[in-house]
């Protein structure tokens, strides 16, 4: 059974900086991709951030590019989100979530919903002043 954990969200400025973590716990040697998506009210869920554990490779959604950073630590399990210069239309709750090493490159690249078999409950992050 797989566990994802998300936490570090919270209230946070405009402009200012907050750090998600993501701990996975369970058999995790399956995972091929972990994706960070968002939730804002009224509106679908999007794909923020991923990352193709077989190469390393990673992606971002237009809308964070430059801002948002994604990493991990093997040791740990976990993967973070390290956000920047966060702005109101960036609240939204954020969860993590894990494809299995079955999963198409592609799929990962473009953070298709569809193919995240594992997610996390999820951590409010809000961007207000």
């Amino acid at each position: 059974q797989v566990q994802l954990v998300e936490s570090g969200g919270g209230l946070v400025q405009p402009g200012g900086s907050l750090r998600l973590s993501c701990a996975a716990s369970g058999f995790t040697s399956h995972f091929g991709g972990i994706g960070w998506f968002r939730q804002a009210p009224g509106k679908e869920r999007e794909g923020v951030s991923s990352m193709d554990l077989r190469d390393g490779k990673i992606y971002y959604v237009d809308s964070v590019k430059g801002r948002f950073t994604i990493s991990r630590d093997n040791a740990k399990n976990t993967v973070y989100l390290q956000m920047n210069s966060l702005k109101p239309e960036d609240t939204a709750v954020y969860y993590c979530a894990a494809a299995t090493d079955a999963t198409p490159r592609l799929y990962i690249a473009n953070m298709r919903i569809r193919s995240y078999d594992d997610w996390g409950q999820g951590t409010q992050v809000t961007v207000s002043s």
